[in-house]
């Protein structure tokens, strides 16, 4: 009897335990969603920022310093006031800590939990099982609530499985697109050195440029192409890692839901049919699925988290673009000097080509040799040639093109006019200022020319790194809401299944036992019932 009466204390005391902690779960990971909502899920607004220190363009920005401001285990449980910074161990622990109460609660379930079922198998194998009677209300009860956590843990298993293949799918657009952005921007940095590899061999009738820009041009060559590597290697070991640990998450998901969908359908089978020895060994192997999915509820709710302040510094570091932040382990600006230095030099290169081109239209395309002033003279005549207008002044600074002279975007087609026909070698045999080698070698010189300036505006931007910015701004705007979105679906998933399935395993164990009870008083019942007719009438 005291054992029976205990197994009833036990039962009753699970059930209790159970609800209490999804009572505070459900505090915990709603009440701050409702206190502080705009401060712990989706601030996107800059009214946070501020400057640790100000040097130039090396200042140090603190990013999503509110947001980041948490409980520190490393520090005292001291607030951590050093902003996003995902390689800096005391933001990690922080936000880690975020995560602390469904460690808890993974902690009471599986110690509470386990001396429970500990104690209900002692007293049912040592104890003399005694007559016992059934409630008809505590079966139909216990088999609704069977049958409700069981619907409740399928449905959050499909939520989970939906979550996590939208998170993947979000996650994965969102890599692909700063690869893109990468990508794009290192392959104009080495089309801007492929241009300048070009100018140097440009070579007008034995005109090419001065020694001291083939100088320069080598060595901002070997800038150009340490930095477009760099950028393009560092973002796709970046995105290897990510997507690695992206992919091994899917894994453990799908897995997860897989198993928990058929522990809970396998579990209600079992304890319809009264298997009593399967249900009791489900409910142990449930007992740990279920401790480790609360924990992974934590962990999600990190990643819910950092995707969250990531989201925030991105859009404040787009405030103050030159500022170093960690943000550049993501997508790192191209060095500002190299940046700088490359613009100018394909302004000098850009002015250096068109005066040479220029040179030679005046001292020889534009001038009536005799000949014997060979090689000078190759029979030219006709109308005068217009002169190429240069974009840029001795400065550097932009020029305006004077009237008569053709663009560098047209020059090439507008020469075209002015090449003669070679009958003899080395000779115009019809009217023309250009032989057809000669126009070929200027035609050259052009496309350099117009290549190099073409590139202008995008080495402007490189230099104010507004590459990243249209990055992070693009990524901020139309990636970051899918990702925090998701990030949510699966934490509160994994949080649905944990509590659908836990409460299952109760009622598991109370459907059992009182399946079991209605079972023998039903056999009992019959049993004494049939008694009186076997003996008759006197």
């Amino acid at each position: 009897m005291l054992c029976s009466r205990s197994n009833r204390v036990f039962l009753l005391i699970c059930i209790l335990s159970s609800l209490l902690l999804v009572a505070a779960g459900i505090s915990i990971t709603t009440g701050k969603t409702d206190n502080n909502q705009e401060e712990e899920w989706g601030r996107t607004s800059v009214e946070g920022r501020f400057m640790a220190e100000e040097s130039g363009e090396n200042s140090s920005l603190v990013l999503a310093a509110k947001r980041t401001k948490r409980k520190d285990p490393t520090e005292n449980f001291k607030l951590y006031t050093g902003g996003w910074n995902i390689s800096n161990s005391h933001y990690i622990f922080s936000v880690a800590y975020t995560a602390l109460p469904f460690a808890v609660i993974a902690g009471v379930w599986f110690v509470f939990f386990g001396l429970s079922l500990s104690l209900i198998c002692f007293c049912y194998c040592c104890c003399a099982r005694q007559p016992y009677g059934y409630s008809r209300i505590a079966y139909a009860l216990s088999l609704i609530l069977l049958i409700s956590f069981t619907i409740a843990a399928i449905v959050g298993c499909v939520f989970l499985y939906t979550g996590q293949g939208k998170f993947h799918a979000s996650t994965t657009d969102t890599l692909d697109y700063v690869v893109r952005q990468a990508n794009f921007t290192s392959e104009n940095l080495r089309n801007v050195s492929d241009y300048l590899n070009a100018a140097e061999k440009v070579d007008v009738q034995s005109l090419v440029l001065p020694g001291d820009v083939l100088t320069k041009i080598n060595d901002i060559q070997r800038k150009i192409n340490s930095s477009a590597t760099t950028l393009s290697v560092k973002t796709m070991e970046n995105q290897d890692k990510i997507q690695s640990v992206l992919n091994n998450m899917r894994l453990a998901l799908i897995l997860i839901a897989a198993v928990m969908l058929f522990l809970a359908f396998i579990g209600f089978l079992l304890s319809i049919f009264g298997l009593q020895c399967l249900v009791y060994t489900l409910v142990i192997l449930g007992w740990i699925l279920v401790t480790g999915t609360f924990i992974l509820c934590g962990v999600f709710l990190i990643l819910h988290n950092v995707v969250g302040d990531t989201c925030v510094a991105m859009d404040q570091w787009v405030q103050h673009p030159t500022a170093h932040t960690a943000l550049d382990d993501i997508l790192p600006c191209v060095d500002n000097a190299t940046a700088r230095e490359t613009l100018t030099q394909t302004k000098l290169v850009t002015y250096q080509l068109v005066n040479l081109l220029d040179s030679a239209i005046n001292t020889m395309t534009n001038r009536n040799f005799p000949p014997q002033a060979r090689p000078f003279y190759y029979n030219q005549s006709g109308p005068l040639m217009p002169l190429l207008c240069n974009p840029f002044n001795a400065d550097l600074s932009d020029h305006q093109c004077q009237p008569g002279e053709v663009h560098l975007s047209n020059a090439t087609e507008v020469w075209k006019n002015y090449t003669c026909q070679i009958i003899t070698v080395g000779t115009c045999s019809t009217q023309g200022r250009m032989t057809p080698k000669l126009y070929t070698q200027m035609a050259a010189a052009v496309n350099v020319s117009y290549g190099l300036y073409k590139y202008g505006p995008f080495l402007a931007d490189l230099r104010g790194c507004n590459f990243v910015r249209s990055t992070f701004t693009d990524i901020e705007r139309d990636h970051c809401p899918g990702l925090k979105r998701y990030t949510r679906w699966i934490y509160v998933g994994l949080m649905l299944v944990s509590t659908a399935v836990m409460l299952s395993l109760v009622f598991w164990v109370i459907y059992a036992r009182e399946r079991r009870h209605r079972v023998y008083t039903k056999d009992y019942i019959a049993t004494h019932s049939e008694a009186p007719r076997d003996k008759g009438p006197e």
